[in-house]
């Protein structure tokens, strides 16, 4: 689709984005993986297929990356209002938060019932957490959205890993506290990523509970009731776990919580190289001063942007939180990554 741009001569020009079909078809590819793995078991009867997954993500996308390089191109000032109110962008998140749900069962379903190795199902449980550890960035897009749809799209993504306080810890906490001791969510100089875990998530889990409890309390709702949107995840989360545990077999919550925890776990990895080291300083007034681009790092490798709808362009995320994935602009002199988050 065209987007008209005014030009300085007063005459109107079509600009095409040219990742608005990169985007759906990366998607559709990375969809498939775990289904092209299962084929090819269903054909060989090799175990070894399960290997191709965390070589895919580890290995092969950072050495496509390394071959496209980068892409700092933005779209013009004068179309992202229109680029931005475009609905099929949205649509692909919707069908994105579809496929986690099939990807989560038919996997599950997989390493249940066709004789794997037990090191197999090991290594498949923790490849779908690889692959729906995008769960956590269409979930973070839509989370952002002040559309009703949208934001219940993103709380059922957060069903298939449980992540479902996530949305208010990020948006009213993270946002405001980004690159400051204030954020749990923001690594420090010089701390590792296993302490940081051990800051990162407790604090998330009770920064969220106390924000959900302290918006229930203005409302004038009970905190356990289906009013508590983290509640209401959490319990989704385990009745699909429980229900996949009745069909295929009790010993599948040991696979189940295997593919949780990666796709769980991807955010904090994501958390601590977003903002590593970065820090807002205080001004005389007592207050940090306000999120700039250079508060966060950026990456624009072609590939793993794409796959990640734009994350890692993470600097004008913050600076324009509302913007969304499709509008993201690469700003010069920023703190930048030298390859992308894989």
């Amino acid at each position: 689709m065209a987007i008209s741009q005014s030009t300085r001569a007063g005459t109107t020009t079509p600009y095409i984005d040219r990742k608005r079909y990169m985007f759906p078809a990366l998607f559709l590819f990375n969809f498939s993986v775990p289904f092209l793995i299962m084929a090819a078991y269903w054909a060989t009867g090799s175990n070894w297929w399960v290997l191709a997954i965390p070589v895919y993500f580890y290995v092969i996308i950072p050495i496509i990356d390394y071959i496209l390089g980068e892409d700092k191109g933005n779209p013009p000032e004068e179309v992202i209002p229109a680029l931005s109110a475009d609905n099929y962008y949205r649509y692909i998140l919707w069908g994105m938060v579809l496929s986690f749900f099939i990807v989560y069962i038919a996997g599950i379903w997989f390493i249940m019932t066709q004789g794997l190795d037990l090191w197999a199902q090991l290594v498949f449980a923790f490849s779908l957490g690889l692959v729906n550890g995008n769960v956590n960035t269409i979930g973070h897009e839509l989370g952002h959205r002040t559309n009703n749809i949208d934001r219940v799209f993103a709380r059922l993504a957060f069903v298939t890993n449980g992540n479902g306080h996530f949305i208010a810890e990020h948006n009213r906490h993270h946002h405001t506290h980004v690159s400051t001791p204030e954020d749990c969510s923001s690594s420090r100089y010089g701390e590792s990523l296993y302490a940081f875990a051990l800051r990162d998530i407790p604090g998330a889990l009770k920064g969220a509970w106390a924000l959900e409890v302290a918006r229930l309390n203005k409302k004038g709702k009970p905190v356990y009731s289906l009013h508590n949107e983290i509640l209401v995840n959490w319990l989704g989360s385990l009745v699909l776990a429980l229900s996949l545990t009745a069909w295929l077999g009790w010993s599948a919550i040991i696979f189940i919580a295997i593919y949780k925890f990666v796709s769980f776990f991807i955010l904090t990895l994501a958390n601590y190289i977003e903002h590593y080291g970065l820090l807002r300083q205080k001004q005389e007034n007592g207050r940090y001063e306000p999120c700039a681009p250079r508060h966060s790092w950026n990456t624009n490798h072609w590939f793993s942007n794409i796959a990640t709808i734009h994350l890692q362009r993470h600097s004008d995320h913050h600076a324009n939180p509302s913007r969304p994935y499709q509008s993201l602009r690469n700003f010069d002199d920023l703190p930048t990554l030298p390859t992308g988050y894989p």
